[in-house]
């Protein structure tokens, strides 16, 4: 293992990177060229897409030197995969809190209608959605999708990467048909964000777990593309660990916002 000359402990000191402070500009461009495009101020779209672009660059940049530094240089001992284990599990602590304020604003307005939406819940005026039509297909999907990234995560814990690619071949596909199924539902819907507090929720919590969804694709599709290459081992696979984690985790949210907002809200 390939340690930093005189290094006597387990843990991986970092060298100084470029990517922190790229991501800092190209977040802020990303975020005013977006406010700039909704308000209407020249030049927005042209700042939105630059911080975007700057933002994959960079995230491909930073993407290659974790996986250099684990993979080839062996950086990530058991110390560090420690940490890194920590680390993802409270990222997804604080995605819980997020999706919190979500449904808080959803049962506080529904509980306790406000006469500014006629007093009753749902509000006045909104053709809410089916829940047993595309919802519930996309509950299905989504619940096998947690079944098939099992299935991977076992496989490369039995030594079978034929398994582990089919799982997670899979679980990409499932994943972009409930991507298709969502923009589907968004077109065909009789509401929009602007109706009142339900479509506001609505639109808010779903299209947050539908971008979460996006990273969570792009997160196995990097998985699948480390497989081919040999990077994962039974013993040494955090990256598809850590999918695997944030997966389940999308799942469960949907399940809860299928249960309230779309069920039991309707």
């Amino acid at each position: 293992m390939n340690k930093k000359k005189n290094q006597k402990h387990g843990f991986h000191l970092v060298d100084p990177s470029p990517w922190p402070i790229f991501t800092a500009f190209g977040t802020l461009g990303l975020a005013f060229g977006i406010l700039m495009f909704m308000h209407n101020f020249s030049g927005g779209v042209s700042l939105m897409f630059s911080g975007l672009f700057m933002l994959i660059f960079v995230t491909n940049g930073w993407f290659k030197d974790i996986v250099r530094e684990g993979v080839f240089e062996g950086r990530h001992t058991k110390n560090v995969q420690e940490g890194l284990r920590w680390g993802m599990l409270l990222f997804i602590v604080s995605e819980i809190m997020f999706f919190f304020a979500f449904f808080w604003a959803f049962f506080h307005s529904s509980f306790s209608p406000s006469f500014d939406v006629g007093g009753i819940w749902t509000p006045k005026g909104i053709s809410v959605l089916n829940p047993w039509e595309v919802p519930l297909f996309n509950t299905i999907i989504l619940l096998s999708s947690g079944i098939s990234i099992t299935w991977g995560h076992h496989g490369l814990l039995a030594g079978s990467r034929k398994d582990t690619f089919q799982g997670l071949f899979l679980t990409v596909s499932l994943a972009i048909c409930f991507s298709f199924l969502q923009v589907f539902e968004y077109c065909t819907s009789l509401f929009s964000i602007s109706d009142s507090v339900y479509g506001s929720v609505f639109f808010m919590a779903t299209g947050f777990h539908g971008f979460h969804i996006l990273v969570g694709t792009l997160f196995l599709i990097v998985c699948v593309i480390r497989l081919k290459y040999h990077h994962f081992t039974y013993t040494h696979h955090f990256g598809l660990e850590a999918a695997a984690w944030y997966w389940h985790f999308v799942d469960l949210v949907w399940l809860f916002l299928f249960v309230s907002i779309y069920w039991w809200g309707s």
